[in-house]
């Protein structure tokens, strides 16, 4: 990987810019790091400015090449992120594709943004601006490459970022705890470090109705995740006083048939919205719901980051 990006930053690969804006987030960890939250911030934030497009790779899906994402789609097909993109937003063009290249060529005719998830190492495409995810309490700069640590390339592939954003901070992080993270990361001059929350919903919903988070208050119920990072979601449930039980599986798990058939003897299974649009077209008998998450940026640094952002497109829209 090393040797890799070293050919690239020296041209010896060719990496492919764009006339207009490409904005990429990702991560250097193998997960976990609210890529998702981070998108659907960014959609629903610029959507109403730019005739906006999404690029994902489909990660866990069964098909190949490029395709469009449907409302009607199947998570199996698309990848269950981008399908959750799109019936969030179903107003956006978003579409799969592993050859990022070729999926930006289909779009770029009806779109003048196009927003790529998860290609911070995709290396062929040079996105016009990139964000880099870490989650708090396990920075980048704490661990190691992979099999030793969860890192995907080594930590100055972070010299590629325009912004870092420290992500699932606590709900209250002190300005001086902020200093010191800014200084483990010595970002470079041209970039920005930023700091997020996860907000949880206070409604729990499904495809045919939604209802207060509390109504599971005094009954038992299952939490299913199959994403990397469960931690804070089950913190968040217990801290609030439910009553559940945790059944954990890997990251865009695809789930069996036996253990469908052992999920139907639940009553109630709470999920994350990801992992709902794997579990919906499955379970027929236990009543599923999903519990959204958005990103919430301490302070009032959201403003900045989205200036940033809008700054950097207005540039290269004139440039183009």
């Amino acid at each position: 990987m090393s040797l890799r990006n070293k050919f690239y930053d020296l041209g010896w690969l060719e990496s492919k810019s764009y006339s207009f804006p490409l904005i990429a987030a990702g991560n250097l960890s193998t997960g976990g790091t609210g890529k998702s939250p981070m998108i659907e911030f960014l959609i629903s934030n610029l959507k109403e400015h730019y005739k906006l497009a999404v690029l994902s790779r489909g990660y866990g899906r069964k098909s190949k090449g490029f395709k469009e994402v449907l409302v009607n789609s199947a998570a199996i097909e698309t990848g269950d992120e981008p399908l959750q993109f799109k019936r969030k937003f179903p107003d956006v063009s978003i579409a799969v594709c592993e050859d990022r290249q070729l999926g930006i060529g289909l779009l770029e005719k009806d779109a003048d943004l196009i927003l790529l998830d998860d290609a911070f190492q995709h290396r062929k495409v040079r996105p016009s601006y990139t964000i880099l995810l870490s989650t708090y309490g396990d920075l980048y700069v704490d661990d190691w490459v992979l099999p030793v640590g969860n890192l995907r390339e080594s930590k100055s592939g972070a010299d590629r970022a325009d912004a870092i954003v420290v992500t699932k901070c606590p709900g209250e992080i002190g300005k001086a705890e902020m200093e010191d993270i800014r200084n483990k990361l010595n970002p470079k001059p041209y970039q920005r470090v930023f700091f997020t929350k996860i907000g949880y919903g206070n409604k729990i919903i499904n495809e045919s109705a939604s209802k207060p988070i509390e109504s599971l208050k005094y009954k038992q119920f299952t939490l299913v995740t199959g994403i990397a990072n469960p931690k804070p979601l089950v913190a968040y449930l217990n801290d609030a006083g439910f009553d559940f039980t945790h059944k954990s599986f890997p990251d865009h798990h695809n789930f069996s048939l036996s253990e469908i058939e052992d999920l139907e003897k639940e009553d109630i299974i709470l999920t994350t919205e990801k992992d709902f649009m794997r579990l919906q077209p499955l379970l027929k008998q236990a009543e599923l719901y999903y519990l959204p998450i958005k990103t919430i940026f301490h302070g009032t640094s959201d403003k900045e980051f989205l200036d940033r952002i809008i700054q950097h497109i207005n540039i290269n829209r004139k440039k183009g």
